[in-house]
């Protein structure tokens, strides 16, 4: 008699249970798809990055690459992109030490600048990397076809690798931070491979887009021989791309509302807020020093 009342309380117990627990996951899911307008706009900052690695180095083959006149040195064309690591290092540094600080001081918020404000100023900087990695290249190929096709320093280069780096040091924090905030609490590991799935995204959609120009221009843009080519071509219209990129950010950055603390306002002390803030920012640092940049 005791197992045939205990049985049906249990199954309604279950019964009640099923329900809420399918609107948490539902909801989870909609926080997630939330997410998919920023994600989308943080492919191109990649695609950026990945001219650092392929068609730069290219272009420091075909340049003076000793360190003075005269000199029987060269520096190695793959080695060039120190720079860019070096400007990595120097401005999550700088914003570690001076900016963060004195963001948090005009804002009134730990973390300074928000997570969407890092992103969007990795993205105006890869824009202004591609614009001046476009003159460099029109200056490169205008001498070496120009009289005595002198090869101009590759150290020409150095300031595109700076502002790339420069980007990734805001974007790339940026985008984490984003992720992992901003994702449901039982997602935050799904929430990083977004992160992930961006670089891989970008490195995809720069071999489309070499492929697309290349079977438009009929060749005539991108060329084993740079000199023959317009790279600088290919350059601006990344930039272009990237302004288009940028201002679709814009939209979507200012639409966004970002996840409310887990404490209700009602109760949630005056600081909780900002430990929240502070415990999350916490958490990206250590995400960040155990990956790779």
């Amino acid at each position: 008699m005791e197992a045939d009342l205990s049985a049906p309380a249990g199954k309604q117990q279950q019964q009640a249970s099923a329900p809420a627990s399918t609107v948490t996951e539902v909801e989870e899911v909609k926080m997630v798809v939330k997410l998919l307008p920023i994600w989308s706009t943080c492919i191109l900052f990649w695609t950026v990055y990945s001219q650092m690695t392929t068609f730069s180095v290219e272009q420091a083959t075909r340049m003076d690459r000793h360190l003075r006149p005269g000199s029987s040195f060269a520096v190695p064309a793959g080695s060039l992109s120190v720079f860019l690591f070096i400007s990595i290092l120097l401005f999550t540094s700088l914003n570690e030490r001076l900016l963060v600080p004195l963001a948090a001081r005009l804002t009134g918020r730990p973390q300074g600048l928000t997570s969407l404000q890092r992103v969007g100023t990795g993205l105006a900087l890869s824009v202004a990397a591609m614009a001046v990695s476009a003159l460099v290249e029109k200056k490169r190929r205008d001498a070496s076809n120009g009289p005595g096709h002198v090869a101009i320093s590759a150290f020409w280069l150095v300031p595109q690798f700076f502002l790339v780096g420069a980007g990734e040091a805001f974007a790339y924090v940026g985008q984490l931070e984003f992720f992992i905030r901003e994702a449901p609490e039982r997602m935050k590991s799904m929430s990083t491979g977004l992160f992930l799935v961006t670089l891989s995204m970008g490195f995809f959609l720069s071999s489309f887009l070499v492929f697309a120009v290349d079977a438009v221009t009929g060749g005539a843009w991108i060329r084993n021989n740079l000199d023959r080519g317009r790279l600088d071509l290919f350059y601006w219209m990344l930039a272009v791309l990237g302004v288009a990129n940028f201002a679709v950010f814009i939209v979507f950055a200012r639409r966004h509302q970002y996840k409310a603390s887990n404490l209700p306002a009602a109760v949630a002390p005056d600081g909780a807020a900002r430990k929240k803030e502070t415990d999350d920012f916490v958490a990206v640092a250590e995400a960040v020093e155990g990956m790779d940049v």
